[in-house]
C-alpha cells in the first residue's frame, strides 16, 4: 500500500518551489478572470473543479482524498486522487487515520481535501443507522469535547500541514449543528485552527442544498434548519496572492 503512495505522488513530483507565472494586475476595466461566486448551488464536485480551476498556483494533483467514503465527490472526474479512509470497507489506497497518516511522505500532494463528521450521535438511540453512517454521527462527541466534533481538526491540520506541497492547497467541508440544545460553529474553530496551524486562510464558499433536513422524530426546536455548508479554501503558505 505505501508503494502505491509513493509511486502516485512520484508521478506529479515536480519541484515544489515551480508555481504559476505571476498574474498581471490589470485595471478593473480590463479584468480577463473568470469570478468564482461565494455561493454555490451546485454539486460538491462542480464545486471542486471550479476551484481548480480558479485558486491553484501549483498543479493541484496528485489529490489526497482524507475522509474518502465511498468517493462519491469524485464521480466522473479524471484527478488523480489518492484515497485515504479509516474504515477499510471502503477500499481505500490508504487505510488509516488522517489525524496520523503513517507512511504518507512529506510534500507530496498539491491538495488535501477533508470532509469531516458533522455531527454527533443524536437522541438516545444508539443503535447504527444509514444516517450515522453516512454523516459521521458514530464519533464521540459529548461533554468532554463540549458537545462538538472540533477536537477532531488540529491533530489533522498538523499532517496536512506536513503532505501538502508550499502552496498546496487544503479544502474543507464543514457544517456548523446544532447539539444539546445550542448551536456549536465548527466552521469558525476550524478557520482559527488553520490559522493557528501555519496556513492561510483565502476563502469561505458556502454551498447551499435544495431544502433542510427533516425528521418526523423532531416536534419542535429553535434553531433553523440549515440547508447549506461552508467549503474553506486554505494554502499552504503565508498569503493567499502571489
Amino acid at each position: 500500500m505505501k508503494q502505491t503512495v509513493l509511486a502516485l505522488t512520484e508521478m506529479a513530483a515536480t519541484d515544489v518551489t515551480s508555481a504559476r507565472k505571476k498574474p498581471k494586475h490589470l485595471p478593473a476595466s480590463k479584468t480577463t478572470y473568470a469570478p468564482l461566486s461565494s455561493v454555490w448551488e451546485g454539486t460538491d464536485g462542480e464545486l471542486l473543479e471550479a476551484i481548480f480551476r480558479f485558486y491553484p498556483t501549483i498543479d493541484p494533483e496528485p489529490i489526497l482524498d482524507s475522509t474518502y467514503n465511498t468517493g462519491r465527490i469524485w464521480k466522473g472526474s479524471s484527478r488523480q486522487v489518492v484515497s485515504m479512509d479509516i474504515d477499510r470497507g471502503y477500499k481505500p489506497m490508504i487505510v488509516g487515520d488522517n489525524r496520523k497518516m503513517a507512511g504518507v511522505p512529506n510534500a507530496s500532494f498539491g491538495t488535501v481535501v477533508y470532509d469531516p463528521p458533522h455531527v454527533g450521535p443524536q437522541g438516545r438511540d444508539k443503535s447504527r443507522k444509514k444516517f450515522d453512517v453516512d454523516f459521521g454521527a458514530t464519533v464521540e462527541c459529548g461533554k468532554d469535547h463540549n458537545w462538538n466534533l472540533s477536537y477532531l481538526y488540529p491533530p489533522f491540520l498538523k499532517q496536512a500541514k506536513r503532505v501538502l506541497k508550499p502552496e498546496g492547497l487544503l479544502l474543507a467541508k464543514i457544517t456548523d449543528m446544532v447539539n444539546n440544545h445550542r448551536s456549536k460553529w465548527p466552521h469558525c474553530d476550524f478557520i482559527r485552527m488553520a490559522e493557528d496551524a501555519g496556513f492561510t486562510v483565502c476563502d469561505l464558499i458556502v454551498k447551499i442544498r435544495n431544502g433542510p433536513m427533516v425528521s418526523s422524530k423532531w416536534e419542535t426546536a429553535h434553531h433553523a434548519r440549515k440547508r447549506h455548508c461552508f467549503w474553506i479554501v486554505c494554502r499552504n503558505n503565508d498569503s493567499c496572492e502571489r
